[in-house]
């Protein structure tokens, strides 16, 4: 469930935006309305990636339970404090700290998990799990097709404020995590090399997913002209939460046929032609754009059950959290910097469906890499 909440907070704005952004500003120029969004997308992703580097450390510090809860409700309180904002400053603020809990909410559950669940099914377990996220971008395209009010649309973070409060009650701790309070021996420096495969992998799907995600309800608005574009935008993240989920459901059984190296090929080369036939041949919005947005959201939801297997069990249990939290997250920074660029370059290369081709390409950055990059033992143990 925190994954599904997770996922609703973090695309919520995202398909508000527009109306966020004027709601805020006023009245204000085309560009102004580009650089104030770039800067609210931007700066969730910043407290993302830092929250799941911090989150990480306390995880293999004070445990995954304790974490956890403490990670779900920051990011419900911060929802709430969204909705009450009268300034775009403001709403910079509470963006980075909603991120904040969301990154630590994703590195310490698939930590947890990892270690809780038996080896024979985790992979096709993790799998489930991973399509909660998706359920919540789903979520919050559902929130924003019925709700046009953005402030009340976000009266949803009290659902995570609650869960987190009761998960510090409710969840129990992991067995192996209290194990290794005895022994102290392994170390991150002594797993340099798997941290910097799995944050280059890792990474670059994360750049070209996110400047995606963050911007394709944008995009969508930019091919209607003549309607406000309300509906179309809520049904492009229901499209983008239904395929993930659907490739996220089936990632576990789709790795375990063809592997985590080919899976993940798949995924990367898939991505990069589907973004490019997306954006450079879509000029309205038809029923070719939902099938092309639904595949290739189909594709990102494989990847990211495929990559949530993969990940955590490169290290061992002593400094997982840490290690899973650095390769989930370091690449958050840079995908920082291309959700602003998307938006801050859209004028300068003709549009959104240019920007967002651009940095479609790093999805080929993530296909060399896995080339030369040997898959984990499916049955890697801590």
């Amino acid at each position: 469930m925190s994954n599904v909440l997770g996922g609703a907070a973090t695309t919520l704005i995202s398909v508000y935006l527009p109306v966020v952004v004027k709601d805020l500003l006023g009245s204000a120029t085309t560009d102004r309305i580009n650089q104030v969004s770039a800067y609210i997308n931007a700066l969730y992703f910043a407290g993302w990636a830092t929250g799941g580097l911090i989150w990480g450390v306390l995880g293999d510090k004070i445990g995954r339970a304790k974490s956890l809860a403490a990670a779900v409700a920051m990011y419900g309180v911060f929802t709430l404090l969204k909705g009450l904002v009268t300034s775009w400053e403001m709403l910079l603020v509470m963006q980075f700290f909603c991120g904040f809990g969301v990154g630590g909410v994703l590195v310490i559950n698939t930590t947890l998990l990892s270690e809780v669940w038996p080896v024979k099914s985790r992979s096709v377990f993790i799998g489930f799990v991973s399509v909660g996220f998706a359920i919540g971008v789903f979520s919050s395209g559902a929130i924003n097709y019925f709700i046009s009010e953005w402030r009340q649309g976000l009266l949803f973070g009290a659902c995570p404020l609650i869960l987190g409060v009761s998960s510090f009650f409710l969840l129990h701790e992991s067995e192996e995590w209290k194990n290794t309070r005895q022994t102290k021996h392994n170390t991150i420096t002594g797993n340099i090399r798997e941290m910097v495969s799995g944050s280059v992998i890792f990474g670059s799907m994360l750049i070209g997913l996110w400047a995606i995600f963050s911007w394709l309800p944008t995009w969508v608005q930019s091919l209607l002209i003549t309607t406000d574009g309300q509906k179309e935008r809520g049904i492009s993240l229901m499209l983008l939460g239904m395929g993930g989920l659907s490739g996220g459901f089936l990632s576990g059984w789709i790795s375990n046929a063809l592997g985590v190296r080919q899976t993940l090929l798949l995924c990367f080369s898939g991505c990069l032609v589907l973004s490019l036939l997306l954006f450079q041949l879509n000029t309205s919005f038809t029923s070719i754009t939902i099938i092309e947005i639904a595949l290739l959201a189909f594709l990102f939801g494989i990847s990211q059950g495929t990559l949530s297997v993969y990940i955590p069990l490169l290290f061992p249990v002593a400094v997982r959290a840490t290690a899973t939290g650095f390769c989930f997250n370091i690449g958050r920074f840079f995908t920082t910097l291309a959700i602003f660029f998307v938006g801050a370059w859209v004028t300068r290369l003709g549009g959104y469906g240019n920007s967002l081709s651009l940095f479609s390409l790093v999805f080929f950055l993530g296909f060399i890499f896995i080339v030369f990059t040997k898959a984990p033992s499916k049955n890697l143990t801590a």
